[in-house]
C-alpha cells in the first residue's frame, strides 16, 4: 500500500479526475486496478512477442526489454482513461449545454422553482438531461441544493456548463433574479459556439487541402509511377508488399478521420 501511495502523489490531479470521471474508486484502488491490467498486457504481448521471434535471428534479450517497455507504456495508456471520459464527457454535455439552459431558463420565466425545472430538466430529452439526474439525484440524498450545485459545478468536465452552474448557485446564494444573469451567460454561449464554428470552418479548409494531396494524390499517383518504375526494372510485387501498402493507406485515412473528428466543435451542428 505504501508503494501505491507514493504513486499516487506522483498523480495530484488523479483523484480530482477520478471524481469528475465519475469513477468511484480511490486512487491508490484505482491505480492497482492499473497497474494489474498493465502487468496482464504486458505478459500476454511479451509471450506473442517470444512465439513471434522464437524462430528468427532476433535474440532473446530483446524480451527483457521488451517486457519493462510493454509494462510502462500499457499503464501510462490505462492511467490516462478518467481523462479519455473526462473529455467524452465534456463533448457530450457542451453539444446540449445551450439547449438545457434555454430550458432552465423558460421553466424560471414561467414561474417554475430552480428545483422543479432541474427535476423537468433531467426528464428532458437530448443529453444534459443526465447530467440533470446527478444533481437532482443528490438533492434527494439530503445535500442542499446549493452544495449539489456547488459540487457539480467544481467537477464537471464542461466550462461552458460550469458557466450556467454558476450562475444558479450565485441566485441561490444572493436571492437574486436569475433570469436576467442566466440569459447574459446562454447569450454568451451561443456567441462562443458560432465562434467555433467559424474557426472550425476555417481549419477544415486548411486539412481538406492536405488530406487531398497526402491521402488522395500522392498515393494514387506514387502507386502509378511505382508500377511503371517496377515493370521497367522487372521487379516483382509481391502480396505481401500490396498488403503492407494497403495497411499504410488505411492508417493515412483513419488518422486524417479521427483529426477531422477531432476538430469538430462540440456543438451540434
Amino acid at each position: 500500500m505504501d508503494l501505491l501511495y507514493a504513486i499516487a502523489r506522483k498523480f495530484p490531479q488523479l483523484q480530482h479526475n477520478l471524481r469528475a470521471a465519475h469513477i468511484r474508486d480511490r486512487p491508490q484502488r484505482f491505480l492497482m486496478r492499473v497497474l494489474m491490467l498493465s502487468l496482464y498486457l504486458s505478459i500476454g504481448l511479451s509471450v506473442l512477442f517470444f512465439f513471434m521471434t522464437a524462430r528468427t535471428p532476433i535474440p532473446m534479450y530483446l524480451l527483457a526489454i521488451f517486457f519493462p517497455v510493454a509494462f510502462i507504456s500499457s499503464f501510462a495508456f490505462f492511467v490516462q482513461s478518467p481523462k479519455v471520459i473526462i473529455r467524452k464527457r465534456k463533448r457530450e454535455i457542451e453539444k446540449d449545454v445551450l439547449f438545457a439552459g434555454h430550458y432552465i431558463l423558460t421553466k424560471i420565466q414561467s414561474g417554475v422553482p430552480l428545483l422543479n425545472a432541474m427535476i423537468d430538466a433531467s426528464k428532458s430529452p437530448g443529453v444534459a438531461s443526465k447530467y440533470f439526474r446527478e444533481i437532482v439525484s443528490e438533492i434527494n440524498t439530503g445535500m442542499p441544493i446549493e452544495k449539489a450545485l456547488e459540487k457539480t459545478r467544481d467537477y464537471t468536465a464542461s466550462e461552458k456548463f460550469k458557466l450556467i452552474l454558476s450562475e444558479l448557485v450565485t441566485s441561490l446564494k444572493t436571492g437574486s433574479d436569475i433570469t436576467f444573469s442566466l440569459s447574459n451567460v446562454l447569450d454568451q454561449i451561443n456567441n462562443d459556439q458560432r465562434m467555433e464554428i467559424k474557426e472550425y470552418g476555417k481549419k477544415l479548409n486548411a486539412l481538406i487541402m492536405i488530406y487531398m494531396v497526402l491521402a488522395v494524390a500522392v498515393p494514387s499517383l506514387g502507386m502509378t509511377m511505382f508500377i511503371v518504375i517496377a515493370s521497367f526494372m522487372a521487379f516483382e510485387l509481391s502480396p505481401i508488399f500490396i498488403i503492407f501498402i494497403l495497411v499504410v493507406l488505411f492508417f493515412v485515412q483513419f488518422m486524417f478521420l479521427t483529426l477531422f473528428k477531432s476538430i469538430r466543435p462540440m456543438v451540434n451542428l
